[in-house]
């Protein structure tokens, strides 16, 4: 069995330091032994310990363990990073409910067995070494343009100053802006980066599930809950959690939401216990809720609750500096994932590129250019690699219609604009699923 590495012993007893020193010699590489925790800060800054295994009492007379929770509370100070293990020949569960509030991993009883102290203590340094390594791992290099427009070099620095707080934010703007790209740009830049971001599409959930969903259930609350199981906001616990098309969340269930919000809490189906969870709240929409609010569709103390700041991001079509730029970014990207060579844009396709609405924007973009990408044969794409829909530019009619496509592009926008883009409300006229109105937005482009 290979040793794992080094650990620190803290014990005022010289006899149960040679103890273990002699029993864990096979197991660790490196043992160091402290008959005080006058000299741990300095051990720690030292030796790159995986654990730490502390007394609780070290002046005579005294077992009440409140030096040991205070030597805790110092080495979390100085060193976050060891597991921390407490070593007490006092059984008092007070004293260990304290300990493990204060950041003990575990609470060792005195006398001790021998293979359970050993396995603990491994199993510790274990763990320790995997969430080192986690908290090693550096940033993951940013996905997110963020242009030339001075819309966009606004925006970074509103995103650059809010991400590192713990503020509720709500992103809006229209379909195809990147909504939760720019999420997860928050939360790479946020204290919570290490941990996961959490994407629940508040449109898709169906109602008889939501609290589920999003609170978790016990098992045996309703037919198919076979086991326990944890909801999103605990999945999101010490991460961030993202609430995309919360316009389209039902208004008899945002009162439930919002309880949640307030409390950090949840209290899962078929449960009565509240768990707390600490989670960083985004939201996104591409909805009006103020006139939501008024219209008696979204209510006011959750939009409040959701919206302590605000970032709209600006269409394509009123940032057409970044346009070109967006395009050789996908242009790149495609020529690799499709093995092709390098692709120039002509001059004529840039101009054609430039003037077009981008009604769907930085999405349909991306489509136009990978259809452009896929297609083109001889390294230069030109005006003729992007056809547009004739109709996006001016409002649909009647009129004018050559085939079933068109038709039923002209119909889909007219749902859209009729819905003020609620694409529940969308796909609930049209008579078809909000996946098959998604396969169909990203067919033409919008």
């Amino acid at each position: 069995m290979s040793k794992q590495g080094t650990i620190i012993v803290v014990d005022d007893n010289k006899g149960v330091l040679s103890a273990v020193k002699l029993l864990l010699k096979n197991h660790f590489e490196h043992i160091v032994t402290l008959p005080s925790p006058i000299t741990l800060p300095a051990a720690l800054r030292e030796e790159n310990a995986q654990v730490v295994l502390l007394d609780m009492n070290f002046s005579s007379g005294l077992n009440t363990g409140n030096e040991g929770l205070y030597w805790l509370h110092e080495i979390k100070k100085i060193h976050p990073s060891p597991a921390r293990r407490l070593f007490t020949a006092y059984a008092d569960i007070d004293l260990a409910v304290r300990g493990i509030k204060e950041g003990a991993t575990d609470f060792i009883v005195k006398p001790w067995d021998n293979a359970r102290l050993i396995e603990t203590l491994l199993s510790a340094c274990r763990n320790s070494s995997k969430n080192k390594k986690r908290a090693e791992v550096p940033k993951t290099v940013s996905s997110m343009y963020w242009g030339e427009s001075n819309a966009m070099k606004q925006l970074r620095t509103l995103i650059e100053k809010v991400a590192q707080t713990d503020a509720n934010i709500l992103i809006t703007g229209e379909n195809g802006t990147e909504k939760e790209m720019l999420a997860r740009e928050i939360h790479a830049l946020s204290a919570r980066y290490r941990r996961d971001m959490i994407t629940v599409d508040m449109g898709a959930i169906t109602e008889s599930l939501f609290e589920s969903e999003l609170f978790g259930h016990k098992k045996g609350s309703f037919t198919d809950a076979h086991t326990d199981r944890a909801g999103k906001f605990e999945a999101a616990h010490e991460g961030t959690l993202f609430l995309d098309e919360i316009g389209n969340l039902p208004y008899h269930l945002q009162s439930k939401l919002l309880t949640a919000i307030q409390s950090r809490s949840v209290v899962r189906v078929g449960s009565n216990e509240p768990i707390p969870v600490n989670i960083r709240l985004i939201c996104a929409t591409n909805c009006d809720l103020e006139e939501m609010v008024a219209k008696g569709k979204f209510r006011e103390d959750l939009l409040y609750r959701i919206n302590t700041i605000h970032i709209e991001i600006p269409p394509l079509r009123e940032r057409k500096e970044d346009i070109i730029p967006l395009a050789q970014r996908f242009i790149d990207r495609f020529c690799k994932q499709y093995d092709k060579g390098n692709i120039l844009l002509s001059t004529g396709a840039q101009e054609k590129l430039r003037t077009y609405p981008w009604y769907g924007n930085i999405r349909e973009l991306e489509h136009a250019v990978e259809k452009a990408v896929i297609i083109n044969e001889d390294g230069i794409l030109s005006e003729e690699h992007f056809h547009f829909p004739r109709k996006v530019a001016a409002p649909a009619t009647e009129t004018s219609v050559s085939t079933l496509e068109e038709m039923e592009l002209q119909m889909i926008q007219k749902a859209i604009e009729k819905c003020n883009g609620n694409l529940s409300a969308v796909a609930a006229q049209l008579g078809i699923t909000r996946q098959t109105l998604y396969n169909k937005m990203k067919k033409f482009g919008l």
